[in-house]
């Protein structure tokens, strides 16, 4: 678990952060899972683009490149549709839907993890 923070907003994203770095754990995702809580989010590494097939909840979608740069952002992924493929993007951070607009996170902002709390 780590947590992940916009230092160029001075916010967090998400303080409880899983990791998806095997295959099936990027391929199942959040699915069958229940909603994340505020707080909570999933990385999935490699990723350049995400489905939410089979899902039940909307998510928010950050697409960040090996230096922790926010390539593009995904608000509100609604059940049964698919993001771009972001080709720049190494990993992608899903969250509960509304945290983009919340923690205020654009394209080019500089995130940084580190331990949870």
């Amino acid at each position: 678990m780590i947590a992940v923070r916009n230092l160029t907003r001075g916010t967090t994203m998400a303080g409880r952060v899983a990791m998806a770095d095997s295959f099936w754990q990027r391929l199942t995702g959040l699915l069958a899972r229940p909603p994340l809580a505020e707080g909570d989010g999933l990385l999935i590494c490699p990723c350049q683009a995400v489905h939410t097939w089979f899902m039940a909840y909307p998510i928010d979608v950050v697409f960040v490149d090996s230096t922790w740069r926010v390539q593009a952002l995904v608000e509100n992924l609604h059940p049964y549709h698919l993001s771009p493929m972001i080709r720049k993007a190494e990993m992608v951070l899903e969250l509960p839907a509304g945290t983009i607009r919340r923690s205020a996170t654009r394209v080019q902002d500089a995130l940084q993890p580190g331990e949870a709390g």
